[in-house]
């Protein structure tokens, strides 16, 4: 069967790797940052900013795995790996006025909760992919 695009797929695995990475940035007291892109410090508003960005990034994983010939699972983390790149230290301080992220103990932090979001993400993703090629 020819690759397709599978939205519901990558967004519930998007979401569901988004609730790991959540509870973990939770624990290490990240959420009120987060909820500082929109004005805020509440850490339930910062969650659910997650949860938003989650959904937005669910999209762009399906769109990235149908493009990557590799496994799904390699996919996620490469996904993951990326956006640990791109968003924690380029998007994020500039659209908060703050400086690039330094390389420390919670960049590494971060770098090991984007790479379980991807894992979580890419292997949810594969296991519904590969449920719905044996239909």
């Amino acid at each position: 069967m020819k690759r397709s695009f599978h939205w519901k797929a990558g967004i519930l695995g998007s979401l569901t790797g988004g609730i790991v990475f959540g509870i973990m940035m939770a624990m290490m007291g990240m959420l009120p940052m987060i909820a500082g892109m929109v004005g805020s410090q509440s850490s339930v508003v910062g969650f659910a900013v997650h949860m938003m960005i989650s959904f937005i990034f669910g999209l762009a994983f399906t769109l990235f795995a149908s493009l990557f010939k590799g496994s799904a699972l390699i996919s996620g983390l490469i996904f993951g790996f990326g956006l640990w790149v791109l968003f924690p230290f380029i998007l994020m301080p500039m659209m908060m006025g703050m400086p690039p992220f330094p390389m420390n103990m919670d960049s590494m932090m971060s770098m090991m909760g984007h790479l379980i979001y991807g894992l979580i993400t890419g292997t949810v993703y594969g296991g519904i992919q590969k449920r719905q090629l044996a239909q």
